[in-house]
């Protein structure tokens, strides 16, 4: 279960791998100017979170216009992130939770998934503009996708 809808969104600051390196992206900044969505998926490069990723690339601008900024969280490393976002296309940040402490904060770690240690469940959280969670979900399922009608209603 992902954090609790109307509790204060714990503050981050994550790595992201774009053109010009490296760069710190913290989730505060944002308090005051826009919501944030956090789209949490566990693996790069693999079949469901590219299609995941693809259809919110895909309609990126009804996020924009819902005035939202949205965040993909994995717990790959970001030169991982990085390949796989220029791969796709994908014009929003990728940000990389190699030390999986965001996503425990989030409470959307799995202990194990496919054998591997700490990888992150395919959830999403939408925090306001003064940085409540609004809305919350995680799947124990590796192939579910979030409710994309839902994160879009609760920015409406």
């Amino acid at each position: 279960m992902a954090i609790a809808t109307g509790s204060k969104a714990p503050d981050f600051t994550l790595i992201h791998k774009n053109d010009s390196g490296l760069s710190d992206v913290t989730l505060s900044d944002n308090f005051g100017k826009a919501a944030t969505v956090l789209i949490f998926f566990p693996f790069a490069f693999s079949g469901p979170c590219e299609k995941e990723l693809c259809s919110i690339r895909d309609s990126i601008s009804e996020y924009k216009n819902l005035d939202a900024q949205v965040y993909g969280i994995s717990t790959d490393f970001p030169f991982a992130l990085a390949a796989f976002a220029s791969s796709l296309n994908v014009d929003f940040p990728l940000l990389s939770d190699c030390n999986k402490e965001v996503s425990a904060s989030y409470d959307v770690l799995f202990e194990e998934a496919l054998g591997m240690k700490g990888v992150a469940k395919r959830s999403a959280v939408v925090i306001s503009k003064v940085g409540e969670v609004i809305y919350s979900e995680s799947s124990e399922d590796l192939g579910q996708w979030p409710d994309f009608d839902a994160i879009k209603a609760a920015l409406g």
